[in-house]
């Protein structure tokens, strides 16, 4: 006999929140327990050298560009009109080091100062014939 005839028979479901938390649980167990180690495949042992450092430092130029877009080659203000031109001063400044290796022209550029000043100059270090060139920046010390 069956006394539920005015009822609908319920249909069983599957909660799958208990699942997914056990999965978590494994999940979690596996990361925290399980060691990342290096590959220690190759086992190198890098040569040494005896060596001293250059005697010989490289002519350095230094190239200044300040905010109002003013040029300073060592230390001395140069008038800027074209790449061609400010190439020639930085010719005159590597002759007066007297050193005849390709100098190092480093770039002290403003952090205010236009893009295409910074361009011109390696336009004009690319004109002169200099390859080296490297920029100065600070470090540290946020705003």
């Amino acid at each position: 006999m069956d006394f539920r005839k005015g009822r609908m028979r319920e249909e069983p479901e599957i909660n799958l929140i208990p699942f997914i938390d056990v999965l978590l649980v494994i999940l979690i167990f596996l990361m925290v327990t399980t060691t990342y180690s290096r590959f220690t495949e190759l086992q190198i042992t890098l040569p040494t050298a005896e060596a001293e450092k250059s005697v010989k430092r490289p002519v350095e130029i230094n190239v200044g560009v300040d905010a109002q877009n003013r040029y300073a080659i060592n230390n001395a203000q140069v008038a800027y009109h074209d790449p061609a031109g400010l190439a020639e001063d930085l010719k005159k400044a590597a002759a007066e080091g007297g050193n005849q290796e390709d100098p190092v022209i480093i770039i002290n550029a403003d952090a205010a100062a236009a893009h295409q000043t910074v361009i011109n100059v390696l336009e004009a270090a690319r004109l002169a014939g200099f390859a080296k060139i490297t920029f100065a920046a600070q470090t540290g010390g946020k705003k």
